[in-house]
């Protein structure tokens, strides 16, 4: 059975409209802690890849594989890669933390942009590649899921407990009280606080942004949290900002209890993603890489494979079905 998308039901809370609120230096100046990873380019010679599946398929047959996915998963799913060959960091640089907390015209900028840009990630549907991975883990060969992607679709494919190492763009947080909540109460109160934002997306970027000209940006108004009045920011983890020590730390379990790591559409350009690939290598697990040209993970996979996500997965999925009908 092919799942369909699962749309998350928002509570419901009474709005009141406030100017925002500059964050105070003090207060959130210590929680930027890392240089953001923006772009990667190997010193070395391309490693052999193979179009073949045999031995991804070996590997998997085994089970107890983790999978580590990225943005190339959901290009499919119409929502773009950061670095594959029209990949968005070639015309576009996404937020940084240091940027959202320090500076409001950028705050102002990326909501803005996200209001537009959140529609229509949270209108996409699951692809092949998704409900494969979905499969596998229903199959038994798939232990768990680590997604470095916030845009839900694991989870809208069947896989309800893949962990989202960035976090969602279906939640926002406040940097003040730290209280969380829909995203789509927050598009709610977006839309009341701005009746005549006629902005139009046109280039939906994976962290939910879109291109906007700077006069309509300069004319949207920003929400505040409720609570508190602080800054409100989507619950994702923007570049620049570290990943939270208890999610860091759940992957590192499921790595250590899988025995072998499957990574897909991600070229582990940043380190959130790297780690857990040198953890497995540095453990003598397999790491096999399936992902459209080179990444930064290359030298610790057994096997390189080179093919589009979606038909490179089905394909895998029937096969590992015919292996299990000819020993059941």
């Amino acid at each position: 059975m092919i799942p369909g998308r699962q749309r998350k039901v928002a509570r419901s809370a009474h709005s009141v409209t406030r100017p925002p609120v500059r964050p105070r230096p003090a207060t959130y100046a210590g929680l930027v802690r890392t240089r953001p990873t923006l772009s990667w380019t190997s010193a070395d010679a391309p490693l052999p890849r193979t179009s073949s599946l045999d031995e991804l398929t070996r590997v998997v047959a085994r089970g107890r594989v983790a999978v580590l996915s990225g943005a190339g998963l959901s290009t499919e799913s119409g929502i773009p890669d950061y670095r594959g060959e029209s990949g968005s960091l070639r015309r576009h640089t996404p937020m940084t933390y240091d940027e959202f907390v320090t500076s409001a015209e950028g705050r102002q900028r990326y909501w803005a942009r996200s209001h537009l840009g959140w529609r229509t990630i949270a209108r996409a549907d699951p692809n092949d590649g998704h409900r494969a991975v979905t499969a596998l883990r229903e199959g038994g060969y798939v232990e768990g899921v680590i997604t470095q992607n916030v845009d839900g679709l694991h989870q809208a494919a069947g896989t309800a407990d893949a962990v989202e190492l960035h976090g969602s763009l279906d939640r926002v947080i406040c940097l003040g009280c730290r209280r969380t909540g829909p995203r789509a109460e927050l598009d709610r109160r977006l839309r009341a606080a701005n009746p005549g934002f006629t902005g139009a997306a046109t280039r939906i970027n994976p962290d939910g942004d879109v291109e906007l000209p700077a006069d309509v940006v300069r004319g949207f108004r920003p929400v505040a949290c409720e609570a508190c009045e602080g800054v409100l920011k989507p619950d994702v983890v923007f570049f620049g900002e570290n990943v939270p020590r208890p999610r860091v730390e759940q992957c590192y379990r499921l790595v250590d209890t899988a025995d072998a790591l499957l990574v897909l559409g991600s070229s582990l350009t940043v380190m959130s993603g790297l780690r857990f690939v040198r953890h497995a290598a540095r453990a003598g697990k397999p790491v096999v890489i399936v992902n459209r040209g080179e990444t930064r993970g290359d030298r610790y996979a057994e096997v390189r494979v080179d093919r589009p996500l979606g038909p490179a997965l089905t394909e895998l999925v029937s096969r590992l079905g015919a292996e299990r009908g000819r020993t059941a």
